[in-house]
Formats: structure tokens, sequence, C-alpha cells
């Protein structure tokens, strides 16, 4: 099924509560490992773009198989995507995405023949969101340790 207006909204909400990803490749030998990248833009559809070192082992990995899993965490939020990714050599957008805080990893700028863009073009997900925020957690975590009733969660699974 693909994602209703409702649930892309719902995706961009949560994607607005995380500023750090956790993008999980395949190494050459088809084991999965997991490295921290900044979240750059998200679009509406719930594709990301990250700005990456074009000799990162993660750019060789996802060259060898694109299948990638970006997953994210907050003290009452996760989301997890599956998607495609793409390394995208565009100037005029990684200067539009270029910040003081990517200057720290690529002091050069965006002109930096090593710094190029991530794509991922996501194809599904699944969340988990506790209403309420901090506090409506905590207190569902307690309920759920007192009462010995599962812990209350939105839960959605999409394509999209």
């Amino acid at each position: 099924m693909t994602a209703s207006t409702t649930e892309l909204k719902k995706l961009n909400e949560l994607l607005k509560k995380f500023r750090f990803a956790m993008l999980t490749t395949h190494t050459t030998d088809d084991k999965l490992t997991a490295v921290p990248l900044t979240v750059q833009e998200t679009e509406f559809d719930g594709d990301l773009w990250f700005i990456i070192g074009k000799n990162a082992l993660t750019v060789q990995h996802i060259a060898a198989n694109p299948s990638v899993g970006v997953s994210f965490s907050s003290n009452d939020s996760w989301l997890s995507l599956a998607g495609n990714a793409l390394v995208v050599e565009d100037l005029a957008k990684l200067k539009e995405l270029w910040n003081p805080a990517v200057g720290a990893w690529f002091p050069e700028g965006p002109e930096d023949p090593n710094v190029t863009l991530l794509k991922v073009d996501a194809i599904s997900g699944e969340y988990w969101d506790s209403p309420g925020g901090r506090v409506a957690t905590l207190v569902s975590l307690v309920k759920s340790k007192v009462t010995g009733d599962a812990f209350e969660a939105d839960n959605e699974k999409f394509d999209l």
C-alpha cells in the first residue's frame, strides 16, 4: 500500500524531530554496517539528503549495493526507512545544503573535490511514536511495568 497523505504528514512530523541518522549499508562481503550522518534535508515523500566524503567506505558500499536502511531515535519516537541510495554530483544543491557544521568535516567548503551528496530514495518505513512527548512516554513505561500491559505507542508501516 502506498502511503496516504496522513501517513506522509506523520512521517514529515517525525523527520523534523531528528537531526542525526544511522545509515546502514552492505559491505563488500555483504555484512551490515551503520554510520552516523547528519540529515541535511528531507523531502515530503521521505527522501533524505546527506553530505558525505567521496572516499568514505559508505560510498563504496552503495556503489556495490544501493539498498540501505536509515534509522532514527529520540526519547519518544523511532523511525526506520528502507530505500536506495545514490551519490549525486550537484554543486548547486551542495551549496544550498551547506552549513557551518558541515564545514567542520570539510574545511575546504562545498568546492572540496572530496565532498558529495548522498540521496536516499525511501521506499518503505515503519515508525513508533509515543504521543504526548517525553513525560507521556515515561508515564506509559511506568504504567506498563505496574500493570503488565504492553507499552502504548503509535506504530505504522508504510510504503512510499
